[in-house]
């Protein structure tokens, strides 16, 4: 398996709209690594549902990426920056919208997450390509295409299941 190798294994990036897979993906990667998870959600957000400090976070993940392994995901690109100088390896979940949102509805609320929580997540997650933030497509765009290490861009559930 791909993912196995030794880029792929030791310090993996993997970035992507909410609902494009980046769990599950981990989780299968890990499967076969020694490598601990870091879900960027539970950095930025504390489990009553309110954010942490932005610089809270940030050490955080700075604190993780000088790990010597550890896969990190999630769609924050502003955490992601933090650990890009230690990752071996870059994964870009770059789904269209029906396949973000199809995930985000069979997932349901989790979390502690309100009908209105996930409404908002829902109208977040579909502006993905039109914000202009680090953590939208053209964020994510820019960090996969600075990155000089390995890295994979993925753009179908197909191209997924195939690894």
């Amino acid at each position: 398996m791909l993912f196995c190798d030794d880029d792929f294994s030791t310090r993996l990036l993997i970035l992507g709209n909410s609902g494009s897979g980046k769990s599950v993906l981990a989780e299968r990667i890990a499967t076969c690594t020694t490598q601990r998870i870091f879900d960027l959600d539970l950095i930025h957000w504390h489990a009553d549902g309110n954010k942490r400090e932005e610089d809270v976070s940030r050490t955080i993940v700075s604190s993780v990426a000088n790990d010597d392994g550890w896969i990190i995901e999630g769609v924050y690109g502003w955490l992601i920056e933090r650990a890009v100088p230690r990752a071996t390896a870059m994964i870009w979940l770059d789904m269209p919208w029906e396949i973000c949102r199809e995930s985000l509805v069979q997932r349901g609320l989790r979390r502690n997450m309100t009908e209105a929580d996930q409404q908002a997540l829902f109208a977040w997650a579909e502006a993905y390509w039109t914000r202009t933030t680090s953590s939208s497509a053209q964020g994510h765009r820019h960090l996969f295409e600075m990155f000089k290490k390995s890295k994979i861009r993925i753009t179908s559930r197909a191209e997924l299941d195939a690894l």
